[in-house]
Order: structure tokens, then sequence, then C-alpha cells
């Protein structure tokens, strides 16, 4: 009896081997950190901030010896949790002229959001650990990919790309200060959060916990119903 082979699940076909200690690991032994960073709207800015601006983005740049990503995400927002604790506070207030301001604003953002699609967005650095810097070479590398199994031990790896990259996300932290922006290093959760919502972009919000541990799939089919 001839069995049919198993159909690999969405999961084997990603890059990613594991999210741990605040970084994410690829198959071919590779890493990197991600962090969150805030923005500044430049337009708002006087021409000499934006001249202040403008040199330090440009310090941030020339400072750098090594490879960095930017990622911006933008997102539909989802505001009934907003409008649900605005509608909440209307009927807590006893003052007659706080509630119809409320009321104003509330329908005030209610045909804001039926008008006009209002978008999340969210920006982000990515500080990558090559193979190279491992010290694989690319066809080692490119032969890991291709079937299951880290090159080198996972603790070992995350060590080396831990003391590779701290002083490179540092080093972008306070480059990032002078320019007037907040950055900071996605944990685990948030890092897993990050690409499950990426993979998965109609699952709406989910929150992962700091100890939860993730051995089943979480990446689904995108399966939809078509009449013939």
């Amino acid at each position: 009896m001839i069995t049919a082979p198993k159909p690999a699940s969405t999961q084997e076909h990603l890059d990613i081997e594991d999210i741990r200690d605040n970084l994410v690991l690829l198959k071919d032994g590779s890493c990197c950190l991600i962090l969150e960073t805030s923005a500044v709207n430049f337009s708002l800015l006087s021409e000499t901030e934006q001249d202040a601006t403008i040199y330090a983005y440009a310090g941030l740049l020339n400072s750098l010896t090594f490879p960095v990503q930017i990622y911006i995400k933008s997102q539909k927002k989802d505001i009934n949790s907003y409008l649900l604790l605005l509608s909440r506070q209307k009927q807590k207030t006893g003052n007659a002229l706080l509630k119809a301001q409320l009321e104003k604003y509330y329908d005030f953002v209610k045909k804001t959001v039926s008008e006009n699609e209002v978008l999340d967005k969210k920006f982000y650095l990515i500080v990558p650990f090559s193979s190279l810097e491992l010290g694989i070479g690319p066809t080692l590398s490119s032969a890991f990919k291709k079937r299951s199994g880290l090159p080198l031990p996972e603790d070992y790896i995350l060590q080396k790309a831990k003391i590779n990259l701290i002083p490179k996300r540092d080093h972008l932290i306070s480059q990032l200060t002078r320019i007037g922006l907040k950055a900071r290093q996605l944990p685990t959760p948030e890092l897993i959060k990050l690409f499950y919502s990426s993979y998965n972009p109609d699952s709406g919000s989910v929150d992962f916990a700091d100890n939860a541990g993730y051995d089943s799939a979480m990446i689904g089919a995108d399966i939809k119903n078509e009449k013939t």
C-alpha cells in the first residue's frame, strides 16, 4: 500500500526557526533584534528644529558600521474600544455641560472613522546578525535552509548573537535619542505578536504571555470559499 506524503505545514516554509530571548532566530543560523521607535512630525517643527533633526539623522547614518532595515507597518485602527470608553464616560458624568461635550466628541470621532480610513503606523528598526558573522559560509547556510535543523546549537547561536547585537542596539538607541526619538527592543511576546499579525492579518488583537510555550503551528492557511 502506497501512502501519500504528508503535506508540509505553512510554518515549515517560513524562514523563522524560533523566537527566544528577545531575538528572532532563522533556520540558516542568522538572527535579528527589532527596535520599535517613535516618530516625529517633521512638518510641525520650526526651521531650526528641522535643520537640527536633519543633521542628527545624517550623524546617525554616518555612524553606522552595520546594516539596518527600516520597517513601517500600517494597520487599520480599531477604535471600537475607544468609542465604548467614551460611551461609558458619558453615562458616568453628572455634569450636563461635560456630557454634551462628550456627546459631540463621540459623534465627531464616529463620523471621522466612517468617512476616513484611520491607520495606525508603527516604525521598526531591524538589526541583523548574519550567518557569516557566525562563521557559516553561504553554501552551508543555504543547505541548512532546505533541511530541518540549525547549523549549530541554538543556545550557542543566541549567545553569539547577543554579544554582537547588544552594542549595536545601544548605539542605535543613543543616536535616535539625539533626534528626539524613543526606541526600545521588542521582547519575545511582542516579537511573536508582530510576526503573528503579519502572517495572520485578519486575526485581530492577540496577546501572548511571557512564559507561554508555542510548540503548535501558529500560521493558518488563508482559505476562502469560491463558488463556481
